[in-house]
């Protein structure tokens, strides 16, 4: 077989080389049937066009063969038929009563229920089903009196969400990130204009994402905001841990570049990369902007010898923390290993954003340092313009002992 295959023109046999399992799921949802599976069909058509994906399915093409029962309104408005009593007579026929209404067959050890229905060679014939008796308030009715009953198709299984119908297609990524599809999707005009009533619902992968992107927002503002107070704190300055913080957009940066490099979509391990870098980042920061503060108040050195010398005796181990840290995650940006392709883009996100916080925090850190600190004299001096100089307390007063024991006079009693 595979000798024959190889024989055409065109084909390719490859073995072993299947698709990762992953899929993208778009939900549409509407009111209208009609209209919700013609756009389903629209769309199916066009993602079948996006370029490295798998097979796409519908679950609107899940289609069977079912008799399909259309009642006249007016007819049995006039004959005292109500829709209740039309459908309980087709459900009794072919379905049977609800288990709860079903009457039992007593046993020395238990109870079966009894369910009468149609037989299903009857059910077949459309002439049978259309002389059910049907209760109206002028006596029993036929079925074919009220209903136009025919055989059709329609869908196997009836997907509901908030009571509307929806439909869910089905993309095999086969390798790509599923946040590339997405946005290769989502320009397709026929989920890009849809029809009035069509609404497309985050489902599945969509869903992750948007609550994952609303999390990460959350978890950021929230670790920012704890670092900051704690460096409150240390510092007990309200300007130098911004000088600190300022090295995170640059880890930021850093991961989504090499995200970008090594094709890699922005997804929940990335995420926790990102996060791990909030913690390391900070901490090369501080050994720098604190030894800075430490040589200009303890050692009195100026700001420029200052942030010249903690450059150049900090950087030894903001380095080897970096390389340390590389060396860590290089195994598993590899993804070797059993979970690896949950753990590569985590470890990625780390080693781009360590490469470029080490490599620009020296000159930036510094930088922002001076700023700050021009910052903080700006505001001391114009507060002490309005405000008025404060009195220096007086200077110490150097006691010298005399030659000779001074006699103070005794207070008269």
């Amino acid at each position: 077989m595979r000798d024959l295959l190889r024989a055409l023109p065109g084909v390719r046999v490859s073995v072993g080389s299947g698709a990762s399992g992953k899929t993208l799921d778009i939900t549409l949802a509407s009111d209208d049937p009609a209209t919700l599976t013609a756009a389903a069909i629209k769309a199916e058509a066009q993602l079948r066009t996006l370029k490295g994906i798998g097979n796409v399915t519908s679950s609107a093409a899940l289609q069977r063969p079912e008799i399909q029962v259309r009642p006249d309104f007016a007819r049995a408005a006039s004959l005292g038929v109500t829709s209740e009593a039309l459908a309980d007579a087709v459900r009794l026929a072919t379905y049977g009563d609800y288990s709860t209404a079903l009457p039992k067959l007593n046993l020395p050890e238990r109870q079966i229920p009894i369910r009468a229905r149609m037989d299903p060679a009857v059910r077949s014939d459309l002439a049978a089903v259309a002389q059910l008796r049907v209760p109206g308030s002028h006596g029993t009715v036929s079925l074919g009196s009220v209903a136009a009953v025919s055989m059709g198709s329609g869908p196997a299984q009836i997907d509901r969400l908030d009571r509307s119908r929806n439909v869910t297609l089905s993309v095999e990524l086969n390798g790509r990130s599923s946040g590339e599809v997405q946005r290769e999707a989502m320009q397709l005009p026929a989920l890009k204009s849809l029809p009035g009533g069509v609404r497309l619902v985050e489902q599945g992968e969509l869903q992750h994402m948007a609550e994952l992107f609303q999390s990460f927002g959350l978890a950021m503002a929230i670790g920012i905001f704890c670092i900051y107070a704690v460096l409150v704190l240390l510092f007990h300055d309200f300007l130098q841990p911004a000088t600190i913080l300022c090295a995170l957009p640059l880890a930021l940066a850093g991961a989504l570049i090499a995200l970008w490099v090594t094709s890699q979509s922005f997804s929940m391990p990335s995420v926790i990369g990102v996060l791990m870098l909030m913690g390391i980042v900070t901490k090369n920061s501080i050994l720098l902007v604190e030894y800075a503060v430490m040589a200009r108040n303890e050692r009195g050195l100026s700001r420029t010898e200052a942030l010249l010398d903690a450059c150049s005796k900090r950087a030894r181990p903001i380095v080897m923390t970096t390389i340390a840290m590389i060396g860590g995650m290089l195994p598993s940006a590899y993804g070797v290993g059993s979970g690896g392709e949950f753990r590569s883009p985590m470890a990625i996100a780390v080693i781009g954003g360590l490469l470029s916080s080490t490599l620009l925090s020296l000159v930036f850190v510094p930088a922002v340092f001076t700023v700050m600190d021009d910052v903080a004299g700006f505001g001391w001096r114009l507060f002490s313009r309005f405000v008025g100089p404060t009195e220096e307390p007086p200077a110490p007063v150097k006691v010298t002992s005399p030659a000779a024991p001074h006699t103070w006079p005794m207070a008269a009693e």
